[in-house]
This record gives structure tokens, C-alpha cells and sequence, in this order.
């Protein structure tokens, strides 16, 4: 009887995985193409037959289209850069150790594919330029450490919101 009982939370368990697993609709995407930028950080990818909304680790670009707060200072500018860097884009998505957020979007490093060039790492470039700050989630810290010290090199520059927004 007490070995019934301690099965009982395992197959529990087990049928969480399935479900979640099912959820995710299989392995993580590994490249796409830009479909649209909802704003800075946000954008979507088609991968294969399915449509993605993927949020870019490790940074965070002020506010343009959240239901419940005011366009933030320099978000316009950073929702085109955005638009500008990715729309239409073949991406490589990486991610690190947690892969979809509260929200259900992806969570990734963007790397815009340029034949005959290294491909080009979006979220350090949208901080480098400053129109991104970072944000460091744990465990989604493989990149915070470069992310910080682009960060800082772009506020001591003055470059894009650290001029911009007091």
C-alpha cells in the first residue's frame, strides 16, 4: 500500500512532463526568419510551419506597446532600430537555460545571419548602440557579463536613451 502511495507523485510527475512537453511543440527552434517586431524585444520568427513570439534575453528596450503603461522614453526610437536590424531576417535562435518565459514567448539570444559576414549578435547590439538596457534574469545570465559591459561603455558615451532620458 505505501509503495502505491509514493507511485502516485511520480505519476503525477511523469504525466506533467508529457503535457509540458507537448506544449512546447517539440525541441527548440533553432532558426527562422523575423515575421515582424512587436518592439524592441519582442519580436516574431517563422520557423518551419509555425510562427514564434520570442523575447530577447538579457536585455530590455523601453516600453511602446504594453496595455498598461505609457510609451516610455526612447522606445520609438529602439521599436525601429529593431525594425530596421531584424524585419525580414534570417536568425539563428540561442537560448540558455530557461526557455519560454511567464508569457509563453521564446526566450533567445538573436543572431542575424549576413553571408559572407559573422553574424550579428541583436541583443548586444541594440545595447551597444542604447537603445536597449540590459536585464539580467536568473539562470538567463550566459551573456550578462558582456551585455554589462556594453551597457556601460554606452551610458558613459552618452549613446542613444542615456542621452536621451535623463
Amino acid at each position: 500500500m505505501r509503495r502505491r502511495l509514493l507511485a502516485i507523485p511520480l505519476l503525477i510527475g511523469l504525466i506533467a512532463l508529457g503535457l509540458h512537453a507537448w506544449r512546447a511543440d517539440g525541441p527548440p527552434p533553432r532558426q527562422g526568419v523575423v515575421t515582424g517586431v512587436i518592439d524592441g524585444d519582442t519580436i516574431l520568427v517563422r520557423a518551419g510551419d509555425r510562427t514564434l513570439d520570442v523575447r530577447l534575453l538579457g536585455i530590455d528596450t523601453p516600453e511602446t506597446v504594453h496595455p498598461q503603461r505609457p510609451v516610455e522614453c526612447f522606445g520609438p526610437q529602439a521599436s525601429r532600430y529593431a525594425k530596421r536590424l531584424l524585419e525580414g531576417a534570417p536568425v539563428r535562435l540561442a537560448y540558455d537555460r530557461e526557455l519560454r518565459d511567464r508569457y509563453d514567448r521564446w526566450l533567445a539570444y538573436v543572431y542575424v545571419e549576413r553571408p559572407g559576414r559573422p553574424a550579428l549578435f541583436v541583443n548586444a547590439r541594440l545595447v551597444a548602440e542604447g537603445y536597449a538596457r540590459t536585464l539580467s534574469m536568473v539562470p538567463n545570465t550566459l551573456h550578462a557579463a558582456e551585455l554589462a559591459a556594453l551597457e556601460r561603455r554606452a551610458a558613459l558615451d552618452g549613446r542613444g536613451l542615456w542621452s536621451a532620458c535623463g
